[in-house]
């Protein structure tokens, strides 16, 4: 039940996985997060927070797929169809929806499947909707990532990355919007994604159980309120949740017209190319996290500071590392790592003034006003 979700504001610490989450949650175009740990650190506890959390989404309200009335572009199959058919179509509003995968999980059952038998015998076209489906403008989370078949995972990823899901089989096809927050938990010590995996989730956490007596006091003092009396200790984090729901939602309003520089673009290519990360997939990354920061903090432009916690969650598990080692990138090493692309920046503009070539002028400086949004689509 509702009333019986722990709240997302009165997690302790974690600060690292909490923002990785509201990111998303602002962005779910970032692609979503991998949240590595050991057992009892608030992993599923703040993806069932999460979605507890975000306001209620309008939808066709007798829709397989939660379509958005409000964008036809995204709508699936049979919506199409009804307004073909000059159908106007109800609406209402309802919570997003959480959606849990168990590792058990077939490739039907993740994508749907086609009735080939109704098909051929009466020509319809009838489809039985997966998991993607229900996930739809939605939170799908996948514990023990580690342990579902590659394929599927695959599936996921794919399905996260291009916003649809079509499934097709001998000659027929459907397709339906499967916009979802794709958020995944793993033990490692219960075995590792493969890399190519690793590096199709946006970000990364690294979570501990938290080592000062005073956080884990907290813990304890939160969970023995909140088991003894759910509603009330719900009703004391209401004021806090409520706050974060509507900067998540101001956020979401403005996050398509942060702007951001050439200079940013110069730092945020530098940081990944100086640290030998393979592939463009996290300079995205980086900068679509840095745009979301900065609209939730309310800003109309990033900064080095939206740069930096973007990359502390985009960076860490790109990195190359021998078979034993755990990927970390401690924000020292990266605010050092920033001061460097930063030097490395003023060094190319000041050789190109020297030599009279454009490359870089003080132009860069200033905000792009919104071709990115372009890119980002």
């Amino acid at each position: 039940m509702q009333h019986m979700v722990y709240p997302f504001t009165a997690i302790v610490g974690q600060e690292r996985m909490k923002r990785a989450l509201v990111l998303n949650a602002i962005d779910p175009r970032i692609g979503g997060v991998l949240i590595r740990g050991e057992r009892g650190t608030a992993k599923s506890t703040a993806a069932r927070a999460l979605a507890a959390l975000l306001p209620e989404i309008r939808v066709v309200a007798d829709c397989r797929f939660n379509c958005d009335p409000d964008h036809p572009e995204w709508f699936c199959d049979e919506c199409r169809e009804r307004v073909a058919d000059g159908e106007e179509l109800p609406v209402t509003t309802r919570r997003i929806p959480l959606v849990d995968l168990p590792v058990s999980a077939t490739e039907d059952r993740v994508v749907g499947t086609l009735d080939l038998e109704k098909a051929l015998q009466r020509g319809e076209r009838h489809f039985d909707p997966g998991v993607l489906a229900a996930a739809n403008r939605g939170i799908l989370y996948v514990d023990e990532v580690n342990l579902l078949d590659d394929h599927v995972v695959d599936l996921l990823l794919d399905s996260a990355a291009m916003g649809v899901n079509v499934v097709e089989r001998e000659g027929i096809s459907f397709q339906h919007p499967a916009r979802f927050i794709l958020v995944g938990t793993m033990n490692p010590e219960e075995g590792e994604l493969r890399p190519q995996l690793l590096d199709r989730f946006a970000l990364s956490v690294e979570v501990r159980g938290l080592s000062e007596p005073a956080d884990r006091m907290a813990i304890l003092e939160r969970h023995i309120a909140f088991d003894a009396d759910p509603e009330r200790f719900r009703q004391e984090w209401l004021p806090a949740e409520q706050k974060l729901a509507q900067r998540i939602e101001a956020a979401r309003e403005i996050v398509d017209d942060v702007r951001y520089t050439r200079r940013d673009l110069f730092i945020i290519a530098s940081l990944t190319a100086n640290l030998g990360v393979d592939g463009h997939r996290a300079d995205l990354v980086i900068l679509k996290a840095a745009r979301a920061h900065a609209a939730y903090e309310g800003r109309d432009a990033i900064t080095e500071r939206d740069i930096l916690l973007a990359a502390e969650l985009a960076l860490p598990h790109r990195l190359k590392r021998g078979p034993f080692s755990e990927a970390s990138l401690e924000k020292g090493e990266l605010e050092e790592r920033l001061q460097e692309a930063l030097d490395e920046y003023h060094d190319q503009l000041a050789m190109q003034e020297a030599s009279g070539t454009t490359n870089f002028s003080p132009a860069d400086e200033q905000p792009d006003d919104g071709s990115e949004k372009k890119a980002r689509r």
